[in-house]
């Protein structure tokens, strides 16, 4: 299969992603739990620095210090905590779907409380990588920037299937970073061609809802027309998101050769054919 073809596929299974939410809308329900769980840690965050500080700003404490890294990484393994947390459970819910079971908001939810432990690995390690990372860019200055930058990108791409890695596999967090990696290089033209279809979307999206809604919105006030604003970019990105987080699951189950009626199966056979092995 040359490079267009898995391009293609990825726009295929990105836009069967959709008609799986489409099917089942109570699914988008866990990337909107999730960006209000960040929202609200944020305000709890800032809030716990103010209040430390005697609501003095002179007393926060300056960038670049042990205290600011300390609720730095604090902040961070809460974070993906909570995005590891809820993709995890859409993720449970797209396999059920993907293998006729019922789906339920509940049974998603369930099954992260069960991988508890797992997750806050995961939320350990990748707070301890993002820290790093940040104290490189903020003490070395643009070159720190740039190595960052590019260390960013890879661990975006070598991190791309690490949910239902540990998920479902027997996994720690440096195993799963290899094993997410070793799906990478098997499917990097499809996850290529759905993330660069998804996010293209995802911009059109909020440009045709965020910008009608603004306008709406600021024949009463300006303020109303960006919140009403940000609230369409917040629903589109969640939709966005969770077409993702399905489009993920679906790459990763059907390596076992489970079937998704709204897929093509000729075009999945082609796809994973070389994959007939369990990994479970």
């Amino acid at each position: 299969m040359n490079f267009f073809d898995r391009l293609e596929n990825g726009w295929t299974i990105a836009m069967s992603s959709f008609k799986v939410l489409k099917e089942k809308k109570e699914l988008i329900i866990f990337p909107v739990l999730s960006g209000i769980s960040i929202l609200l840690v944020l305000a709890s965050f800032i809030i716990a620095v103010f209040a430390s500080s005697g609501w003095d700003r002179e007393n926060i404490p300056e960038l670049n210090t042990p205290g600011y890294y300390l609720v730095l990484f604090g902040f961070y393994v809460v974070n993906y905590f909570i995005v590891v947390f809820f993709n995890m459970a859409l993720i449970h819910c797209a396999r059920l779907y993907f293998r006729g079971e019922e789906v339920t908001v509940r049974a998603g939810l369930q099954f992260s409380v069960s991988r508890i432990g797992v997750i806050f690995s995961w939320a350990f390690f990748a707070a301890t990588v993002g820290l790093l990372l940040r104290i490189i860019q903020e003490n070395v200055g643009s070159l720190g920037k740039i190595i960052t930058g590019l260390i960013g990108v890879v661990w975006s791409v070598a991190t791309f299937f690490v949910v239902p890695v540990i998920a479902y596999e027997n996994a720690g967090p440096l195993e799963a970073v290899k094993r997410s990696s070793q799906l990478m290089k098997q499917k990097w033209g499809e996850s290529l061609g759905a993330t660069f279809s998804l996010g293209f979307i995802q911009v059109i999206g909020i440009i045709l809802v965020g910008l009608p809604l603004y306008f709406l919105g600021s024949i009463f006030h300006p303020l109303a027309g960006i919140a009403l604003a940000i609230l369409g970019a917040f629903m589109v990105i969640s939709i966005i998101s969770a077409a993702q987080t399905i489009f993920v699951s679906a790459v990763y189950d059907n390596i076992d050769g489970d079937l998704d009626k709204h897929f093509d199966k000729q075009m999945v056979d082609q796809l994973f054919e070389k994959k007939k092995k369990s990994w479970f």
